[in-house]
């Protein structure tokens, strides 16, 4: 059978990711504001997948041309051909989409002004800002014999313009400074602002005082951003943290992948351009909105209360959940965003300053810019706990802000580990090691799908099980211990552990409900699904008549619903108000399902080349609650957008009944009480109550 019928390729599948966060910007339900900042997200996606995904192939194309993906055959540079040819509607979309959203928010009193349009005195004010604030840390340059052509920094935007002297033609450019805010806000009633790059735009003539302006545009440039730490240094012996501050600059001057430009560029700017940054044609884009969009999320600082309510999501405090050990000793389920981080939080605070509590260990990739979970592993060092913190400095884009905290924790007595030289530490998990009154060992053990970041606990659904189970407990604790050996290959009773074991004890797994036919089961929420022998796997299971059922945010390379071959297999996805980001394994139904949350998806990087986490799922309260996430989540038609064939994803139909799973979890969240035996508990107490108001109805008579 030729496999590529059932396989798409890895980058392709990604970009159609991004579309379907794009669609919700067109989606007319969606607040328009949050439609805005939908575009934000769709642009910042995409600058990243240049930085690290385009800029990966492009590396590899140069080093190895004829290597090819396992899944369809392509060569690196076969795939970023396909690439550069999907980008250019995407660009077109998103600009019309833009244009929509930003006319019907200026209809509201947000508006994105055109210097052309300002009005006499609101020119006047742009023009007093310009020369009083901008022009004096402007460099504007000429390129020429004695003026070499200028390093571009990574998405800085620039000037570039054609300029005329003496019959002579000259390339001018003049950076827009990262120091500068990036709009300028103009006083009135509205929220009215203007880009400083526009600014700067409209006032080029006048920094190239001697010369005729024949033509100009705005360009900023993406950057390779993929760094492999292993292949970049020769010293072994340097302190790994060092080694990585070095590699964030170099990270900067990396090779160009990509420009973007406001306009269509004539022969002259795009040939000098081209040929400076090496770039070929295809690689240039134009996109007539914003290429840097990161002012969008300041805006809601400048709304009223009355535009934040019709312009914005619906306010949704996360709840405090009363699930929390060690108020209960069972098993705990933490549910982000609906639910709150803080129990989680104020566990680790308490541990601290717990007298019985003999160390905290726990594994970090991200962390917020504040982050309390620090302060609290700080004060627990300081109170004489063992604290062992495994930190990852790799975490892409996050590397600087975890070197920060690495010292921070190190200063207050923290034992810190960084880690393996070729295996990222992915994992979230955390123990607490206590002893009780009589001096008998206790673990309390947490298991997280996603990282100890407070801020992003309220964007991303994750899920985070806190358990008291001794067994557990044990294979974390032997978990750490590998870890400060650099034993990759420990064994676990419980608990499965990439990359020595996590893959084949999965396939086993299927392979379990393949033996079982028509009636085997398998149902998986991750956000990427890309690892052949897992795809090939999956498909195996179809043909052997097993239902699989796949929640897969982002990148799928399995093509479902194909006869004979993936005929078995339904793959939706979720783009919503929050970012999907649980991940949640289901082998088999009823008494007979084994289930597991973890940090790891279904990718070659995360099974074998990270260190990630697993964790079974014994209690069956929260087997049932984790079956309700996965029941809903799949019947989902108003955000979930089903694959097909093809490789097309297409919305379902909701004619009667409308169920949007994240609304179904942010009433629950609300409303539900905390756990059966709770609702078990009300009943309980409705029914006594019943019984004494009749006790003293029956009183009140015989008096």
């Amino acid at each position: 059978m030729d496999e590529t019928r059932y396989m798409q390729n890895r980058e392709l599948s990604w970009l159609k990711f991004n579309e379907r966060v794009l669609q919700e910007a067109q989606d007319e339900s969606v607040p328009l504001y949050e439609r805005l900042k939908f575009v934000a997200i769709f642009t910042s996606n995409l600058d990243e997948f240049f930085m690290v995904r385009v800029g990966s192939l492009y590396d590899l194309s140069l080093a190895d041309k004829n290597s090819t993906d396992n899944k369809t055959g392509l060569t690196p540079q076969q795939q970023l051909d396909r690439i550069y040819k999907a980008v250019g509607p995407l660009y077109t979309k998103k600009d019309k989409i833009y244009g929509e959203v930003s006319q019907k928010l200026c209809e509201k009193g947000i508006c994105a002004a055109e210097y052309k349009k300002l009005s006499p005195d609101e020119k006047h004010f742009i023009d007093d800002y310009f020369y009083s604030y901008i022009f004096p840390v402007l460099s504007p340059q000429i390129v020429d014999d004695h003026h070499p052509f200028p390093f571009i920094p990574n998405k800085q935007l620039y000037i570039a313009a054609r300029l005329q002297r003496n019959k002579k033609f000259f390339l001018g450019l003049v950076s827009v400074p990262s120091s500068l805010p990036s709009v300028v806000y103009i006083l009135g009633e509205n929220i009215k602002y203007i880009d400083v790059s526009k600014i700067i735009y409209e006032h080029t003539k006048e920094m190239f005082e001697l010369y005729q302006v024949l033509e100009k545009n705005l360009f900023c440039v993406t950057r390779n951003a993929d760094i492999n730490p292993e292949e970049e240094s020769d010293d072994i012996n340097e302190d790994f943290r060092n080694k990585m501050k070095k590699l964030i600059k170099k990270r900067r001057r990396l090779a160009a992948v990509r420009l973007e430009s406001e306009h269509e560029m004539e022969e002259f700017l795009s040939e000098k351009l081209r040929q400076k940054l090496h770039l070929r044609t295809e690689q240039m884009f134009v996109s007539k909105s914003p290429m840097c969009m990161g002012y969008v999320y300041e805006l809601i600082n400048k709304m009223s209360d009355t535009q934040m309510e019709a312009l914005c999501y619906n306010p949704f405090n996360p709840r405090i959940s009363q699930r929390m050990l060690p108020v209960r000793a069972r098993d705990s389920l933490l549910f982000y965003p609906y639910e709150s981080m803080k129990p989680f939080l104020d566990l680790i605070r308490k541990s601290a300053y717990d007298p019985g509590v003999i160390s905290i260990k726990i594994t970090i990739y991200r962390l917020a810019k504040d982050a309390k979970l620090i302060e609290y592993l700080c004060a627990a060092a300081e109170n004489g706990k063992e604290v062992q913190v495994l930190i990852e400095l790799r975490a892409r884009f996050d590397e600087q802000n975890n070197i920060d905290w690495s010292e921070r924790l190190e200063q207050a007595g923290c034992r810190i580990l960084y880690g393996f030289d070729e295996y990222k530490v992915h994992s979230k998990l955390c123990l607490i090691t206590k002893k009780d009154r009589s001096g008998n060992l206790k673990y309390i053990t947490q298991i997280g799908t996603g990282n100890y970041n407070e801020k992003t606990a309220r964007l991303y659904t994750d899920l985070s099980l806190i358990t008291e189970n001794f067994e557990i407990g044990l294979d974390a604790a032997t978990f750490f211990k590998n870890m400060s050996i650099s034993n990759l290959e420990g064994d676990y009773k419980h608990l499965l552990v990439a990359p020595h074991s996590m893959k084949n004890r999965i396939i086993g797994l299927i392979d379990r409900e393949i033996k079982k036919g028509a009636d085997g089961q398998i149902v998986m929420k991750i956000n990427s699904l890309t690892d052949i022998d897992i795809i090939m796997k999956l498909q195996e299971a179809s043909s052997a008549g097993v239902r699989v059922k796949l929640l897969i945010r982002g990148i799928c390379c399995l093509l479902p619903g194909i006869s004979g071959v993936t005929e078995n297999i339904m793959v939706i996805s979720v783009v919503g108000r929050f970012l999907e980001h649980s991940r949640i394994y289901s082998f088999g139904k009823g008494e007979q399902q084994t289930l597991y949350i973890s940090s790891a998806d279904m990718m070659t990087r995360n099974l074998q080349r990270r260190v990630e986490v697993a964790c079974p799922i014994y209690s069956q309260e929260i087997r049932d609650r984790l079956n309700h996430i996965l029941e809903i989540m799949f019947a989902d038609n108003v955000k979930a957008r089903e694959l097909t064939d093809k490789g097309v994803y297409r919305k379902r139909k909701n004619i009667n009944n409308r169920i949007d799973a994240q609304e179904v979890f942010m009433k629950e969240a609300v409303e539900m009480p905390d756990s059966l035996s709770e609702r078990n508990e009300g009943a309980v107490k409705r029914i006594y109550r019943g019984i004494i108001t009749n006790l003293y109805r029956k009183l009140n008579d015989y008096k």
